[in-house]
């Protein structure tokens, strides 16, 4: 089987990536790797599909640092390969490192993967769902049974009049952004430093304000799931605590978060199981839950990360499980052929 990995850039990828775990337990299952950059496909004047890729060489690699310095090896000369020729392709950028400084490259994944999945090859997440996930407006299509009240808007009146509703403050932060950047608890509307943080966090567009959840003083839990249920592996769930430093609100690891092992508990699955129906229904194959409390904070569908991380802390390693889950959907994809659509494909 060939994979390819839609990445915003192999040059930032790391060792301690999700996506070099999968690559690595995609290698050592035997399968063939290949790298996609925004910039790699090529539709042709007769409407083939082909993408210029660094492709992974073969060898029995032990570790993700070994597996990391090939790519970067590899990297230096690309191979032009047909789509068809491709078996999986596995969306993990980060639509919101882009969109500023090169806002062509955050569609592209989403597009091409459209392309790719018109050709036959099973795409996660779905690109047409995600098409419609590339901001924390996503979250707002489910149940409102587990989201906390969320005023979107660009008018500082409208999100000072929210904050006072709201006697435990509010959390401020972009529409469209990931690792923490810009997230800022208010904790009432006359906080002299909300005209500085509107301005600051407006800068990237229309802003989210949430009502504060106290729980959030302990972190959040970031909870996998695959094929819209939780992630287990010998006795274990993918999940992992991430407390947010002295004196920050930001769990984000990016953002100096420490990551501790947690007990998945059955508020947590319950919020699971309440967006397990529409997760299904969009092709959402892998994606991260960031919970507090009863409530839903975020849905990670693009790159959620932690996989590393949870192999030192549980000692197994998740990416397997996810390998052998594509392995699954191709030997679905053999047998039905093109009577599947992608989007039931990616979460069977």
């Amino acid at each position: 089987m060939r994979i390819a990995f839609f990445v915003n850039s192999i040059e930032s990828e790391t060792p301690g990536y999700t996506t070099t775990a999968l690559a690595l337990a995609a290698v050592q299952r035997g399968h063939s790797v290949v790298y996609v950059e925004p910039g790699d496909f090529i539709l042709r004047p007769d409407n083939d599909l082909a993408a210029s890729v660094v492709v992974l060489p073969d060898s029995p690699y032990k570790t993700s640092d070994k597996l990391h310095a090939a790519l970067k090896d590899a990297a230096r000369q690309k191979k032009t390969v047909a789509i068809s020729d491709i078996d999986i392709l596995f969306l993990r950028n980060d639509p919101s490192l882009d969109a500023t400084d090169r806002p062509w490259a955050a569609n592209a994944g989403v597009m091409f993967g459209r392309l790719a999945a018109e050709c036959g090859v099973i795409v996660v997440n779905d690109p047409d769902s995600l098409g419609q996930a590339q901001n924390k407006l996503y979250l707002q299509s489910f149940p409102e049974a587990v989201r906390p009240a969320t005023l979107i808007s660009r008018s500082i009146t409208e999100i000072r009049a929210f904050i006072d509703k709201h006697s435990k403050g509010c959390i401020v932060k972009p529409l469209q952004g990931s690792g923490g950047k810009n997230v800022f608890h208010i904790a009432t509307p006359t906080d002299s430093n909300l005209n500085q943080i509107f301005e600051a966090a407006s800068g990237d567009g229309y802003l989210i304000a949430q009502a504060y959840i106290p729980e959030a003083k302990a972190g959040d839990v970031r909870l996998f799931l695959m094929n819209g249920l939780p992630l287990t592996r010998d006795g274990s769930y993918a999940a992992f605590r991430r407390v947010p430093a002295k004196g920050d609100v930001r769990s984000n690891i990016h953002a100096a978060g420490t990551a501790r092992k947690v007990k998945v508990t059955g508020t947590m699955l319950g919020i699971a199981e309440m967006v397990r129906p529409k997760l299904i229904s969009d092709g959402m194959f892998l994606v991260g839950l960031d919970i507090v409390g009863d409530k839903l904070l975020e849905i990670n569908v693009f790159t959620p990360g932690g996989l590393t991380r949870l192999a030192v802390m549980y000692k197994t390693d998740f990416a397997i499980s996810v390998i052998v889950a594509l392995e699954e959907k191709r030997t679905l994809r053999q047998a039905y052929g093109a009577t599947m659509p992608n989007s039931r494909m990616a979460t069977l």
